[in-house]
């Protein structure tokens, strides 16, 4: 059965940020729509997967806090992390990994 608004999204998705679940609502309901021959059952599941699934390509849960950020701001996040690396790293660690590459 397709939602009319966010609070009545199930738990399991509402620990994502509003407009992750803004994308979920309207994948699910988008998909729902598409499916009308489909029995209920499998309808409900195939809608779930599809919404999760667009929350997933533009979503992502951070590893260290547990919170849904957009993808972006991970692999910045990633990207700072791995320069600071680099940048501690002493002059000559980056030739002998280099060398036994």
């Amino acid at each position: 059965m397709p939602y009319e608004n966010i609070s009545e999204l199930p738990k399991s998705v509402r620990n994502l940020p509003s407009r992750a679940k803004t994308l979920y609502m309207k994948a699910y309901n988008g998909c729902w729509e598409d499916s009308e021959s489909t029995e209920d059952a499998a309808r409900e599941k195939a809608s779930h997967e599809a919404a999760w699934s667009a929350v997933k390509e533009q979503y992502e849960k951070d590893d260290e806090t547990g919170e849904w950020v957009k993808s972006d701001e991970i692999a910045g996040k990633r990207s700072r992390h791995v320069m600071r690396h680099r940048k501690s790293r002493p002059s000559g660690a980056t030739s002998q990994v280099k060398a036994h590459a």
